[in-house]
Parts: structure tokens; C-alpha cells; sequence
């Protein structure tokens, strides 16, 4: 699993006019099911993505895709973890640690 942290480069004006092609490229992520949750952080100086099901290559292309990224309005920060324990949920999500 990844948490994908956004945070943002350039004015907030900026990141509103590329808005609705992000929204559209977080929609395409969700169909494929590799995004989990999204969301904007507070303050607003960024934002938060899990995903899944993927290797770490394939998430950094879908990060490098995002027009937020394509435009330069923000830099991403990808941690890898093992989602060990779940809400029940959750459960499908449940990973082994590596042997």
C-alpha cells in the first residue's frame, strides 16, 4: 500500500484552474481500482492518497501522470508501507509482511 502526500508548489489559483482535470485523473484511479481514499489536507497546502494493488514503478507513472504534477503545481512524497492491520472494511487490503 501507498500514501501518496501532495503538497502543493505554486499558488492556490493555480492548483483551482487544474482542478477538474485532477478530479478527473483521481475518477480514472478509482475505476482501476488502485486509489482507496483521497482528500485535501488542512490546511489546504496539499493533499492525500492511498493506493493499492500496485507496485512502486506503476504508482510513481500514475503520480507523474497527475496534471497537478504534469503543471508543476505540486511535489509528491510516495511512502510504502504494509498494511498489516485493517479496519474490517478494510480487510481485502490486508497485506503479509515480506518473508
Amino acid at each position: 500500500m501507498f500514501v501518496l502526500e501532495l503538497t502543493y508548489t505554486a499558488p492556490v489559483e493555480r492548483v483551482d484552474a487544474l482542478l477538474d482535470a485532477h478530479v478527473e485523473w483521481l475518477d480514472a484511479q478509482y475505476a482501476a481500482g488502485v486509489f482507496v481514499a483521497s482528500g485535501r489536507k488542512n490546511p489546504r497546502d496539499g493533499g492525500v492518497i492511498l493506493a493499492a494493488g500496485v507496485d512502486r514503478g506503476t504508482i510513481e507513472r500514475i503520480a507523474a501522470a497527475d496534471p497537478f504534477a504534469v503543471e508543476g503545481v505540486c511535489a509528491y512524497r510516495i511512502t510504502e508501507f504494509y498494511a498489516t492491520k485493517t479496519a474490517t472494511e478494510l480487510a481485502s487490503y490486508r497485506e503479509q509482511l515480506p518473508s
